[in-house]
């Protein structure tokens, strides 16, 4: 039987390291409710940490994250986000109770800002105190955020609280490792990878299939493999079927060799110098 790999926030808590994602999805009527099946299984497999944001499908998305976890509110941890459009100190507040309302629930378990806009990082920083101290949010943490975000916001002493920066990071996007990644293990702040098999265009990788091959599994598993072997990375694919969340999570239970993970270093090589943050 799968274990669930868990990864532990500087709070103490511990959650997945095999979360879910919802970017993209609640975006077309017909595939609302295999979205909202698919969810609901990955729940069943122990994929409890789930990812939102206000801005997929304009709050549709998390529309359908609160019918997915309907009963279930207590098992799951639950994350969305604030757009930097809203992030000054009132408008963080505002956007939390927005989203609360979407998500029919009086708390977010982790709330990040979605990347680094015009208001001040202290008016944010102030908002996740006050969410914080209200019951609204439990933890906070930021998202898209580069080694010179971190730095800046490591220099506010509320910075030791950021328990994870959400920011793309898969096989074909390995920028992170140069810094960004070593610097957030010295702190002892996970990552959260989006994107984790480049919106499924890592399974056409000629070397993924060779290994995906060896193992009787799909290249997607062997790149979620390689993410998920990370102690201090928490990896979100989005899957809309119950076939790919079954997927996704029998990535779990891939145990890659070190002649692999050469394959990888090789066909993916490791950045040899600073590169900046990439988004999609």
């Amino acid at each position: 039987m799968t274990t669930q790999k868990t990864v532990r926030l500087p709070g103490g808590e511990s959650v997945p390291r095999l979360g879910q994602g919802t970017w993209q999805m609640a975006e077309k009527p017909s595939l609302r409710q295999a979205e909202i099946a698919a969810l609901r299984l990955g729940l069943d497999l122990g994929m409890t940490l789930i990812d939102t944001a206000e801005m997929y499908a304009d709050g549709g998305s998390e529309e359908l994250v609160a019918e997915a976890i309907a009963g279930r509110r207590a098992e799951v941890f639950l994350v969305s986000k604030v757009l930097p459009s809203n992030a000054s100190r009132k408008g963080t507040v505002a956007a939390c109770e927005r989203s609360l309302k979407r998500l029919q629930t009086d708390r977010i378990d982790l709330y990040l800002l979605h990347w680094r806009g015009s208001p001040p990082l202290a008016e944010t920083l102030d908002a996740f105190e006050a969410l914080q101290a209200a019951g609204k949010i439990r933890h906070w943490g930021v998202s898209n955020f580069d080694i010179n975000d971190m730095t800046e916001l490591s220099r506010d002493p509320r910075g030791k609280a950021c328990a994870t920066n959400q920011v793309l990071y898969n096989l074909t996007r390995r920028g992170i490792a140069f810094d960004l990644l070593p610097w957030h293990q010295a702190q002892q702040q996970p990552i959260m990878a989006y994107s984790p098999i480049e919106q499924g265009r890592l399974a056409g990788h000629k070397a993924l299939q060779a290994i995906a091959q060896q193992h009787g599994v799909t290249p997607a598993q062997i790149a979620l493999a390689w993410l998920l072997r990370q102690e201090t990375v928490i990896t979100i694919p989005k899957a809309g079927s119950a076939q790919h969340v079954r997927d996704n999570h029998a990535a779990l239970d891939i145990t890659l060799t070190p002649d692999d993970l050469a394959a990888l270093d090789q066909a993916f090589p490791p950045p040899k110098k600073a590169r900046p943050l990439e988004m999609i």
